[in-house]
């Protein structure tokens, strides 16, 4: 199936969509302290909605990124409630997003273009990892700014919460530049988030709460995987 245009535009529309709703959500918000992270996660659909339709080189990966976040909350919410309509809706919306930008045919308007790749002489393995990661960062960034912009109980906690969101932030947009710092900050706010839900299961706090910053924590990590085994090579002779 190519209609390349056509599932382009349709992807853009589920974006669109989510990004109004959640902002609608943080702007009506009955727990006023809950409009941040709502807020927050519109832009993450905003960002996704703006990307593919600007047809930025690492849109596709970042897009898909997104609409697995959605289908793993509709996977939690059916976990939880059961399939409730709501919770079906979500995910089969953000699985259809999630498709229709997946596979070879859907590369060529992203990241099938040669001029970045000759830009930055990048080889279709360079590629591949460099959108395994962006795809991963993309499912970890919603869940992250879910966690840091959620209420907190504490002035430390929050702190330390939304500079782990800077990290992984700043982190991504490095990433997606081919800045070796970037792959070190995301691996660094994986590593805080998974310390963090350590934190909250040793001091008895519920599954539910250790669950963002664990996810997230893990999707960072793998996000930074892919690179390690290069930086290590490249970094070896200097420390010898």
């Amino acid at each position: 199936m190519k209609l390349v245009g056509e599932r382009k535009a349709l992807a853009a529309t589920v974006f669109a969509f989510w990004t109004l709703i959640y902002a609608l959500l943080a702007l009506s918000a009955q727990v006023p302290e809950l409009s941040p992270m709502l807020a927050g996660i519109a832009g993450c659909y905003g960002l996704a909605f703006f990307a593919v339709v600007a047809g930025y080189f690492w849109a596709r990966w970042y897009a898909v990124g997104v609409g697995l976040y959605g289908v793993i909350t509709a996977a939690v919410g059916m976990w939880q409630i059961g399939p409730e309509p709501i919770v079906l809706f979500i995910g089969g919306t953000h699985l259809a997003a999630t498709l229709l930008l997946w596979g070879n045919s859907m590369s060529g308007p992203f990241d099938g273009r040669l001029e970045w790749r000759e830009r930055w002489h990048l080889d279709d393995s360079a590629v591949q990892r460099l959108g395994r990661s962006v795809i991963r960062a993309g499912v970890s960034l919603p869940f992250v700014l879910a966690y840091a912009l959620a209420p907190k109980e504490d002035a430390a906690s929050t702190v330390l919460a939304l500079g782990t969101l800077a990290l992984a932030g700043f982190g991504l947009r490095a990433l997606v530049k081919l800045r070796t710092w970037g792959v070190l900050a995301m691996g660094a706010a994986g590593a805080a988030l998974i310390a963090t839900a350590s934190v909250e299961l040793a001091t008895g706090s519920s599954m539910m709460c250790a669950l963002r910053p664990g996810v997230a924590g893990a999707l960072l990590l793998a996000a930074a995987a892919p690179f390690v085994p290069a930086i290590l090579r490249y970094a070896s002779p200097r420390w010898q």
